[in-house]
């Protein structure tokens, strides 16, 4: 028989904590969690301003939100919704026919809507923030669908009561404002007008024509109605509020038609060979005379 000091391994005993050390180690458990929750108060500052910065970047640069205050866009577009602005875009492509776009109009159109100067500096901060995130209006920035680009000739209205781009008639049924009610359909314009946009200008009009103040309601202006491209902010291209009204805004299909798209290209094209012609005429002339 063999003894603890021959070899013998005692069996293994579990540590009895004592009283004190269990009060202790509770003690040290709750200065950590307050310490952690302490932790996290202090950074919650922190997170928020890096993710205002983040949003003002992506909203300088990228995406913006906007707020529509007015019904000038029924039914495409209801008072409340809230679209993103692709900001992006206009450096990859040219503005298109069709588009939903933002644009700037402080120093050349009066605002649609009228919005109460804030009075005191919370006020003003909150609506800056508000306007900068899309949940409260900017009145210097307005939303209209672009009928005409640079060159077009843009009119109304033939014999049917349509708008013509290029000679070529409009079917608007798609997006203007029909009365939910009635059931009846705004007519393309109760105006006429007869345009041709110039370089570096658009022709823009509110799908709820009888309500929207648009390039219509603008011809004495400098622009003759017309807005300038480079006030424009971007593409207006999906609408992320109410959840019930999500969707996209995509290009409706009558400005895709092949005769719309094919009426502006030729004139580039035509006086780009008559500029080319005194220049073909003058090198003939010195390889005969050189002969």
């Amino acid at each position: 028989m063999r003894s603890e000091a021959e070899g013998a391994v005692p069996e293994e005993k579990e540590p009895v904590d004592s009283a004190e050390d269990t009060a202790d180690g509770s003690e040290d458990g709750g200065k950590r969690k307050k310490k952690k929750q302490g932790s996290f108060w202090k950074e919650l500052p922190v997170l928020i301003v890096v993710a205002v910065v983040l949003a003002l970047v992506i909203k300088a640069f990228a995406v913006q939100a906007f707020y529509i205050p007015s019904g000038s866009m029924e039914n495409t577009l209801q008072v409340g919704d809230r679209v993103l602005v692709n900001k992006i875009v206009y450096h990859t492509r040219d503005i298109a026919r069709g588009d939903v776009i933002v644009f700037n109009g402080l120093d050349s159109w009066d605002p649609e809507i009228q919005v109460e100067e804030p009075g005191n500096p919370v006020s003003r901060a909150l609506r800056a923030v508000g306007t900068a995130f899309g949940v409260a209006p900017n009145e210097k920035d307005y939303i209209k669908r672009v009928i005409g680009i640079p060159g077009d000739h843009v009119k109304c209205c033939d014999a049917k009561g349509r708008v013509t781009v290029n000679g070529v008639p409009l079917d608007e049924d798609s997006y203007i404002f029909t009365d939910p009610i009635t059931h009846e359909r705004n007519k393309p314009s109760n105006e006429p007008f007869d345009v041709t946009v110039k370089p570096g200008q658009l022709w823009v009009m509110g799908d709820h024509r009888e309500l929207s103040y648009d390039s219509r309601a603008h011809r004495g202006d400098p622009g003759g109605g017309t807005i300038p491209i480079n006030r424009v902010i971007g593409r207006a291209f999906v609408i992320v509020w109410p959840l019930d009204r999500m969707g996209t805004l995509p290009i409706p299909n009558t400005f895709k038609q092949n005769a719309l798209a094919a009426a502006l290209p030729a004139t580039p094209y035509a006086l780009g060979v008559i500029s080319t012609l005194p220049l073909a005429y003058l090198l003939r002339r010195r390889r005969l005379n050189a002969t």
